[in-house]
């Protein structure tokens, strides 16, 4: 059935009469507004940037963006159809943010012919805190009608990718770090390698066999002049090198070539000769999503395959050291399962509520925990709001912990292949950190990964890894 808006004639408005609308403040609502404005000042579309410039660890909507609500409110109810703006008159007293509810209040209290009315305008958020307050006037309609709303086209905004840039470009100006990569023999994995290299991130020493690796350079126009090459026989070998310069400290990081992921770990995992800690290894995913606001980490996808309580607590707390790495000075931290509240057959949910306890006892530290919660309501405060869900990380989520190495492994190809994400790999938890590349990976999520490996590297250098 079409909604229909019926109007209020200036005669029929008396003093004292009100409307009230409320409105949820959605990333989508400020990517929008700015966008029709021109309005380019980080501080409404990035975390970080509202942290570094405006102090402020949130998001922050645009001020008029509350204000323009009252626009509807005065075209849609009170006075309704026929309404023409006159003037209006605001104080804004504190800032909107990204997850906030606004309650707009217009009340009447004056008129003057013909057709002038005057209301006291009040927006409240969901704390009770008064946004802004002020005054408004407007030609209110001589006419009665009552008209079907119009149905206008919904705006569907494409983003552009932005995390990997951002990762990139904090790398400028800064001194290579030197990356043992290990057996890049094929055209993929050696052209991301000096790639790395050309765009000033890493100094790399290429290990495997000398003939293969020039050899394929050559046949695929790869310049690798002036890059060290460690000639080793085979991909074993190439492994059991690696780990050695990175465990005598000539190289601090480490990147997977063409050689299986689990004769590169197998090396890394060594008790005596490789490059484990008190930690226990695991895997981030960095995602750079174009549906979602900010860099999103996914752990663990690649490494554990059922990760116990006492697994996740050490996956938890490696993600949350990258993000710190990252520029998330508190990363908030949602623990995925199925459904959103503790449910003794779901074996997940039991351990989301444990670790957001061990959290409170300080076992876990640097972030905010909170869990069980469903994908949906962890990224989406509409969801979470829908569900009633009373949380300080639904719906801005920078870490997604997820219950196993399926689940988390489906959800990033997901993301990749169905929602246009990009994604970086990084290992944590050992000496180094290390890069998992995939033959998959796009040049630019290559880049990144070096990137962050650069950043971990400098950060371990200046504070070594915590126990």
């Amino acid at each position: 059935m079409t909604e229909m808006l019926t109007n209020r004639t200036w005669d029929e408005i008396k003093v004292g009469d009100r409307a009230s609308m409320s409105r949820l403040c959605r990333i989508e609502d400020l990517e929008a507004f700015g966008a029709i404005l021109g309005d380019y000042n980080p501080t409404h579309y990035s975390e970080y940037e509202a942290d570094r410039l405006a102090n402020h660890r949130k998001i922050l909507a645009h001020s008029l963006w509350g204000g323009s609500l009252l626009s509807a409110l005065l075209g849609n109810e009170l006075p309704g159809p026929g309404t023409v703006y006159k003037s209006q008159n605001f104080a804004f007293i504190r800032p909107v943010e990204l997850g906030d509810t606004l309650t707009l209040t217009v009340t009447v209290t004056g008129k003057a012919p013909p057709d002038e009315v005057t209301f006291d305008c009040l927006a409240i958020n969901q704390n009770g805190d008064t946004v802004f307050q002020g005054e408004a006037r407007v030609s209110a309609p001589l006419i009665k009608v009552s008209l079907p709303r119009v149905d206008l086209d919904e705006i569907t905004l494409h983003r552009h990718h932005h995390v990997f840039e951002d990762l990139i470009k904090r790398c400028e100006g800064q001194q290579p770090i030197v990356m043992a990569v290990c057996h890049p023999c094929d055209q993929v994995s050696l052209e991301g390698a000096a790639d790395a290299a050309k765009a000033g991130l890493i100094d790399p020493i290429l290990i495997g066999p000398k003939g293969k690796i020039e050899a394929i350079a050559a046949e695929n126009g790869i310049d690798i002049a002036g890059l060290r090459i460690l000639d080793v026989a085979h991909s074993h070998e190439s492994a059991e090198r690696a780990v050695a310069l990175c465990r005598g400290g000539e190289a601090v990081a480490l990147m997977k070539g063409s050689l299986h992921t689990d004769e590169l770990m197998h090396a890394v995992a060594a008790r005596d000769t490789g490059l484990r800690t008190s930690r226990r290894i695991s895997h981030v995913f960095v995602m750079d999503a174009p549906a979602y606001p900010r860099a999103l980490l996914i752990t663990d996808a690649a490494i554990n395959i059922y990760p116990t309580l006492d697994e996740k607590v050490d996956i938890t707390q490696n993600a949350i050291d990258l993000a710190h790495v990252l520029g998330i000075a508190v990363p908030k931290v949602a623990i995925l399962s199925a459904v959103e509240t503790v449910y003794p057959k779901i074996a997940s949910t039991i351990d989301a509520a444990a670790l957001c306890k061990m959290a409170d006892r300080g076992q876990i530290t640097g972030g905010i925990l909170d869990g069980p919660l469903a994908f949906d309501n962890a990224i989406s405060f509409e969801a979470a709001r829908i569900k009633k869900i009373n949380s300080p990380v639904a719906g801005q989520a920078d870490i997604l912990l997820v219950p196993d190495l399926e689940a988390g492994n489906m959800l990033a190809k997901q993301l990749a292949y169905l929602g246009d994400a990009d994604a970086a790999g990084i290992v944590l938890g050992a000496r180094v950190p290390i890069v998992l590349t995939s033959r998959a990976d796009s040049p630019k999520a290559r880049l990144a990964s070096a990137a962050v490996a650069a950043l971990l590297a400098r950060a371990r250098q200046a504070k070594p890894l915590s126990k």
